[in-house]
């Protein structure tokens, strides 16, 4: 198996299935963990010095933090139904306690924070929901925390890819820190496949090619992309999800096409020119 991809594991006795850290990884700034809790059961953690974007991947939770509280979130239980997730975002110096009211699949989203913003909910009302791309380059986009949304460091964004289609393409980077052309981001790939004994294909190379890995991926296969491109493919008959998280020096999302392939942004124009 490939040093990129970090599969799903059995559920530890505090549910963890999945865990990454900038240590594991042998990066700076990503962490990412996903969670298969049972009903009733609980997880508490501090935050220390990093700021924590939660996703209701599925089923239903109470969170709370030092200050706020939030009962019986969630609506969508299945990741397929393609609904908008509900999350919560809390910052750096503070802690949070989930407790699971059905059976429920969280990820945990991790990088630096500085405190600077309150804990929140973020519903699903809250999340930017789009179409990109056209043909058979075309997702949907969950944009969970963009951009344009209160955090220190992590950007984190749902895609669904139709079956026979790409997403994260045309193919595009982000490891160099040469602003306004391109920002470094750290990213991480969970990916989901329906049915989920399929597969999903995920390239990740280099200009020069001396990283060039094509990755065949699982139901629940988590895939780090410390540089270069890093484009997905959903074979017919399978649909596939993923949640990206990013992080870097500077939270922007400046990317770079695979200049072989910039051509393929002409079929985009309806769209604008993200491609995530």
């Amino acid at each position: 198996m490939s040093e990129f991809i970090v599969p799903t594991k059995q559920p530890d006795d505090k549910g963890q299935v999945i865990s990454i850290t900038p240590e594991s990884a042998g990066w700076e700034y990503v962490g990412f963990e996903v969670f298969s809790l049972n009903e009733g059961q609980s997880l508490k953690k501090v935050t220390g010095d990093k700021e924590t974007c939660i996703v209701l991947l599925s089923g239903r939770a109470s969170v709370n933090s030092k200050l706020e509280k939030w009962e019986n979130i969630g609506k969508r239980m299945d990741i397929f139904e393609k609904i908008a997730p509900y999350s919560v975002y809390i910052p750096s110096g503070d802690f949070y306690e989930v407790l699971a009211l059905t059976d429920l699949q969280l990820a945990v989203c991790v990088a630096p924070g500085k405190g600077s913003f309150p804990a929140r909910l973020i519903s699903p009302e809250d999340v930017g929901v789009e179409l990109r791309g056209s043909g058979n380059m075309e997702r949907s986009i969950h944009n969970i925390l963009p951009e344009q949304a209160e955090a220190d460091s992590l950007l984190v964004v749902e895609v669904f890819t139709p079956e026979g289609h790409w997403s994260s393409y045309p193919p595009h980077k982000h490891d160099q820190n040469n602003l306004p052309e391109e920002s470094y981001l750290e990213e991480t790939y969970y990916h989901r496949v329906n049915p989920e004994h399929g597969f999903a294909i995920q390239r990740v190379y280099t200009d020069d090619l001396s990283l060039d890995e094509t990755l065949t991926l699982k139901n629940g296969d988590a895939v780090l992309v410390p540089k270069g491109y890093h484009p997905v493919s959903a074979p017919p008959g399978y649909e596939v999800y993923y949640l990206n998280v990013m992080a870097g020096p500077v939270r922007t999302w400046a990317f770079k096409n695979d200049p072989n392939h910039e051509w393929l942004m002409s079929r985009m124009k309806a769209y604008g020119s993200q491609v995530k």
